[in-house]
Order: structure tokens, then C-alpha cells, then sequence
């Protein structure tokens, strides 16, 4: 398992696809984001573009621990992005978060195959303004710490140069 961090636009992505290309195929990528305005409906459209065949996209902006759980034993999964996944489970009322990130953690440990997660690293820059945005913060670097701590290889990417910070080079 490989957790992948960085910024907005770090190249982290792109990075995480090269990680995945590098394993025969057919990849899984794992989507979690929404398509709730144009913007992020294009962004998506984006994403998919660069991903042809033999990519297999699987939607999951909350039941990612399913979804990983299902991928056929071997095939190589792509999980992008987290914060996405932890933005849509904070924002569900009903979801129960603890229990929502301990079946994350189980789903990765037990993954039958090549499992790399991609997260925006959001702890860097200076404390939000709001209650709802600082618990986000916190709970993605609580997240990012338990995933690495599981994880054989983290990478930090900035400026489309990735950083080991633990495991082997890709």
C-alpha cells in the first residue's frame, strides 16, 4: 500500500497513475468525488479523459471501504482522493466517522492487491476561520497518520517532485 499526499495541483495524481501504470492491468480507479457544480463536474470529465482503457473507474464518494473490499484479488486500485471521501462522509449527518475511517483502515489492510491512496495534505497553511473547516483539518491529518502508519510506501509530492518519507522508491 501506497499513501500518496500533497497540495492542490502538487502532482500528486498524476504521480499515483504512474505508480498504478507500472502494475499490468486493468487498473481500478477509485473516484470519490461529486459532480455537484460545472466546475467539478468538468474536473472529472478531466480526470476520466486521461484515463482510457484500460482503466475501469468505480464511483465511491462514501462507501470506499466497499468498494476496495470488492476489487478482484491482484488487480491494482487507484483510491482518489481521501479528503474528497472525508469531506463526504463529515458532510453526511447520519455517517458515523470513527466507524466510517476504522472500515477504511480494515478495507486497506486487507486489500488483495496493489492499493494506492491519494490525499491532499491540507495541514500546512494557517488555521481556518470556522469550527466545520479546523474539524476537517484535524480529522485529515489524524486520517494521513493512521494510513501511513499502515502504508509500506508514503510519498509527499510538491511541485510534481515526489518525496519518499517512508518505504522504498516506486
Amino acid at each position: 500500500m501506497t499513501l500518496v499526499l500533497g497540495g492542490a495541483r502538487s502532482g500528486k495524481s498524476r504521480y499515483a497513475e504512474g505508480l498504478i501504470e507500472a502494475q499490468p492491468g486493468p487498473w481500478l480507479y477509485v473516484a470519490t468525488a461529486q459532480g455537484w457544480d460545472d466546475e467539478m463536474r468538468e474536473r472529472i470529465a478531466q480526470h476520466r479523459a486521461r484515463r482510457p482503457p484500460p482503466w475501469v473507474t468505480a464511483d465511491a464518494p462514501r462507501d470506499l471501504p466497499a468498494v476496495i473490499r470488492r476489487a478482484p484479488p491482484g488487480r491494482p486500485v487507484l483510491v482518489d482522493c481521501l479528503t474528497l471521501w472525508l469531506t463526504n462522509v463529515m458532510l453526511d449527518e447520519a455517517a458515523d466517522l470513527p466507524a466510517a475511517t476504522d472500515a477504511l483502515l480494515e478495507s486497506c489492510r486487507a486489500a488483495a492487491g496493489p492499493l494506492v491512496l491519494v490525499s491532499n495534505e491540507v495541514g500546512f497553511g494557517i488555521v481556518p476561520e470556522n469550527a466545520l473547516a479546523r474539524r476537517f483539518r484535524d480529522e485529515a491529518g489524524r486520517l494521513h497518520q493512521r494510513l501511513a502508519a499502515l502504508a509500506d510506501r508514503v510519498v509527499l509530492v510538491v511541485a510534481g517532485l515526489p518525496m519518499i518519507l517512508k518505504g522504498d522508491h516506486a
